[in-house]
């Protein structure tokens, strides 16, 4: 399977062009080969989305971009299963949560279709100030143009239309790129669009490397905003390199779950197995560091080790599979240099640690220090640390201790201490009882601090995806 950019509805494969290919993670076996797009291919895409903007989005009603979201929302349902296979054989998750993920996407789309017909304006009280009388103020927002969305591999579907859907909703065009890992189910995702009735010039893919294509998809005059998910460095560049447009920046995190001596053991202990190991890791709010009151600690651990040594692990595409590969065998032995580098200094594994290929085993750790990149980092990787602690006051200031501030967990049947801790974690969402993995599409997402820049969450994203623009009127009868 070859396959190319897609520019005004036409795709761009041909033989001349260099080419990479996408394997299976967990066998090696070759997806496809994408036929890769260079600069030109960008400037030419961002054109067209220019060219479309004016002509057709900018004016397109509300009622048919809902139309476009609700009818690739059925389309993507109907086709559930395909999308899963795909998001399975390219990204090596699970099918059990390929699947999931597709769910979640369809999701993503009704939030839009359903929100591209509630762009609401305001009406200003003039009369409140001085000199106001026999005014009219009100507000609209109005689509920015064109959007550069750049997405990551690890929940290739998903993350994508957390991106493209609200642009949509709001009549924006996207020049969309996708990881160049798990290119597949993008290009799919294009021809769904397209198939629903989307204008083939307001959603342009580029199949394209970073490092070629990346500053004309953040510095091109005629874009816009650039909205990015994926590592911290990357962010920076796109941060220093965006000038004035608007930029989202989804980046890293190394989120935090406190378990206080009250916590619910029983459920918290399997949520948290799949909040650390769930697509082996590779997510953005997955359960890194876990801290647990002293009291709670050794019985804690040891169902902790007992329900994480019992997951299914093995091919991504088998149905009882609970536990694939990492995205990569690079990747893999670099999480794995991680766990040596912190048992050299003196932590310990309870569990895990095993390396062949691409499949690094569900790995827990114990005896660390804040310094460890294993918690000071980013792991990106099968690895949690559990980690022991005596009062709130500790706890909250070992969590904060981070550049990182995306997403944590508390879990404690007191409200009051619940309350006072999530108002004193550095972070951009905090969930009470349930686990940092958590997230739902129609919430407000984001961090601060070095997470990022800005909110995700289809409401949201269509916020920063419009431009206020205040209209006044002097209703004077003379001027009338």
């Amino acid at each position: 399977m070859k396959i190319g950019s897609i520019i005004n509805g036409q795709e761009f494969k041909e033989e001349h062009r260099e080419t990479l290919s996408v394997f299976n993670p967990y066998n090696q076996e070759k997806v496809a080969e994408i036929s890769l797009a260079g600069v030109e291919d960008v400037n030419k895409a961002i054109d067209q989305g220019f060219k479309t903007f004016h002509s057709t989005m900018k004016t397109m009603p509300a009622y048919k971009r809902s139309n476009i979201l609700l009818k690739t929302a059925n389309l993507l349902e109907d086709r559930k299963e395909s999308f899963a296979e795909i998001i399975a054989r390219e990204a090596g998750k699970p099918l059990k949560y390929s699947r999931g993920e597709v769910d979640r996407a369809v999701q993503v789309l009704r939030f839009a279709s359903e929100k591209a017909k509630h762009i609401y304006s305001e009406v200003i009280p003039m009369d409140a100030a001085v000199g106001g009388e026999n005014r009219l103020g009100f507000t609209k927002r109005a689509p920015l143009g064109v959007v550069s969305a750049i997405t990551p591999f690890n929940f290739p579907l998903n993350l994508s239309l957390h991106k493209l859907a609200p642009a949509i909703a709001a009549g924006n065009v996207v020049i969309f790129k996708p990881a160049e890992k798990t290119p597949v189910s993008a290009y799919m995702l294009v021809q769904l669009f397209h198939e629903a009735g989307l204008p083939t010039g307001a959603l342009n893919l580029i199949m394209g490397k970073g490092e070629v294509v990346g500053d004309a998809l953040v510095q091109h005059d005629k874009v816009q905003k650039v909205t990015f998910t994926g590592s911290l460095p990357v962010g920076k560049n796109i941060r220093k390199k965006a000038g004035f447009k608007k930029v989202t920046l989804e980046l890293g995190s190394n989120s935090p779950n406190i378990l206080f001596d009250d916590a619910d053991m029983e459920q918290v202990v399997e949520d948290l197995v799949k909040g650390a190991f769930a697509f082996s890791g590779q997510v953005c709010i997955s359960a890194q560091r876990i801290y647990v009151h002293h009291s709670l600690y050794d019985s804690f651990l040891k169902e902790y080790v007992k329900q994480t040594e019992a997951l299914t692990v093995g091919d991504p595409l088998n149905e009882n599979t609970d536990f694939g590969p990492m995205i990569n065998k690079e990747a893999a032995e670099r999480a794995k240099t991680w766990i040596d580098d912190a048992v050299s200094n003196g932590a310990r594994i309870a569990t895990g640690g095993e390396l062949k290929e691409t499949m690094l085993s569900p790995t827990i750790m114990t005896d660390v220090k804040s310094d460890m990149k294993i918690i000071a980092d980013e792991v990106f990787a099968p690895i949690v640390s559990v980690i022991p602690f005596e009062t709130e006051e500790e706890v909250v200031k070992h969590s904060n201790d981070s550049v990182y501030g995306l997403q944590a967990g508390v879990f404690t049947k007191d409200i009051n201490r619940a309350l006072r801790v999530a108002d004193k974690l550095e972070m951009g969402g905090v969930w009470i009882n349930e686990i940092s993995t958590y997230r739902q599409d129609n919430h407000p997402y984001g961090g601060v601090k070095q997470s990022g820049i800005g909110r995700e969450g289809v409401k949201y994203a269509i916020e920063d995806m419009t431009e206020l623009k205040f209209i006044g009127i002097n209703l004077n009868e003379k001027r009338l």
